[in-house]
């Protein structure tokens, strides 16, 4: 057999789904087979689109609970929300319309954008709700993981320029206040393959992404650090107060809150290239200390480049929500067409994607001692938050689950 030429490479890349780090169900997962119900309302928003349901009972708008979607590639879309909320482990939209409130579920024209790009649909969709409720209850409003930065920003931004967003309750689901992770390894390989599809190195160097991450690298080659988008992100909500004053402000996280993390070691091999355009490649998990080997990467080309690092913790097993980041590259690369040579073996799928002392704003999680301390007995009003709560176990990022649900549903307006 005739190995493929960089052309047929190219096209077998882009004839396939762009592989995006996000989390929601895989290419392969089975479709729901209800459909969404069709919305009481639909708002045209400056950026964005909001999709509203009433309550059971309710003619209009009379308690909004606002859900701000999380970071993707492209606009949000109606049915992937339903899938998160409604089809997985939680019935979270049927259990909000149940017991009286109206789901505002907010979408943005590009998940990729920056916040504060978003923000300002955020803020649009606030003052709508505003606009159009009946009687005075006041608002709900956060979001999934990036939703959550996003309305954080909204409601202190209205609060800056001195607008009544009547909210009463502000609710993060697993957000990264202090930033999240992309394993170095799978940012790298990310940008090595870009001469051949650009589209994975462009989900990674988009706006929100850089302003996202906790560490980030342009190129395959460069120092993990953190991007001047981000310095500049974390500068604007220094300028707007960091958190909005007048709501309560809880959120909720995807991991443990003992201390305990993953199965997942430090320095392991996660990913290794089997097909013969691929074979050489080695992506591992992040390893502390210095020159710290987390990638050989060979794509095509005979050459094999390594990537390290350089005191970076060992943050992929750490506590947290999680994303399977390794598990969707290879799950990408093997649905290619064998005669391309792309064929991986992938040993972890999963790693730490927004630790839990990131989710509820309790410290940086730039070194080990931060990332898996126990932090399940702190007092109220330790970091932004005035409440929180943990996962009993370490799960997937944003999953809606009965625990945590029903602690957030006990808390609305």
């Amino acid at each position: 057999m005739s190995e493929p030429t960089h052309e047929q490479i190219v096209s077998g890349l882009h004839d396939r789904p762009a592989i995006a780090l996000a989390p929601g169900p895989r290419l392969d997962a089975e479709k729901p087979s209800s459909l969404p119900l069709q919305p009481s309302e639909v708002w045209d928003l400056p950026g964005g689109t909001a999709w509203v349901y009433y309550g059971e009972g309710n003619t209009g708008l009379v308690r909004p609970v606002i859900f701000a979607d999380g970071f993707n590639t492209g606009p949000s879309e109606l049915e992937f929300s339903w899938q998160i909320m409604e089809f997985g482990d939680y019935a979270l939209i049927s259990e909000l319309r149940r017991r009286g409130h109206d789901v505002v579920l907010l979408g943005f024209d590009e998940r990729s954008a920056s916040i504060l790009d978003n923000s300002r649909t955020a803020q649009a969709a606030i003052m709508r709700a505003i606009a159009e409720r009946q009687g005075d209850t006041p608002l709900a409003v956060g979001g999934f993981s990036m939703g959550g930065l996003v309305t954080r920003h909204a409601l202190a931004k209205l609060e800056q320029k001195r607008m009544d967003h009547q909210t009463a309750v502000y609710f993060s689901y697993d957000s990264p206040h202090r930033g999240a992770w992309i394993p170095i390894a799978l940012q790298a390989f990310a940008h090595y393959i870009k001469d051949l599809d650009s589209r994975f190195s462009d989900q990674i160097n988009s706006p929100a992404a850089r302003q996202l991450l906790w560490r980030h690298i342009e190129k395959w080659d460069s120092t993990p650090d953190q991007s001047d988008e981000r310095g500049a992100f974390l500068a604007e909500m220094q300028a707007v107060g960091e958190w909005p004053r007048r709501p309560r402000l809880i959120g909720v996280a995807n991991g443990r809150g003992n201390g305990e993390g993953t199965d997942v070691r430090a320095g392991e091999l996660a990913l290794e290239g089997k097909g013969l355009s691929v074979v050489g490649t080695k992506l591992y998990t992040q390893a502390p200390g210095p020159d710290e080997l987390v990638a050989k990467l060979r794509v095509v080309t005979l050459k094999t480049n390594e990537v390290r690092t350089n005191g970076l913790p060992s943050i992929d097993g750490a506590p947290g929500g999680s994303l399977e980041g390794f598990g969707i590259l290879a799950d990408g690369l093997n649905a290619l067409n064998a005669i391309l040579g792309f064929k991986t073996d992938v040993r972890i799928r999963s790693h730490c994607f927004v630790p839990s002392v990131s989710a509820v704003d309790v410290a940086d999680p730039d070194t080990d001692e931060n990332l898996y301390q126990d932090i399940s007995s702190l007092p109220e009003g330790t970091g932004g938050l005035d409440e929180f709560k943990f996962a009993s176990r370490n799960e997937g990022h944003t999953l809606v689950t009965e625990e945590l649900c029903t602690w957030l549903l006990d808390r609305l307006p």
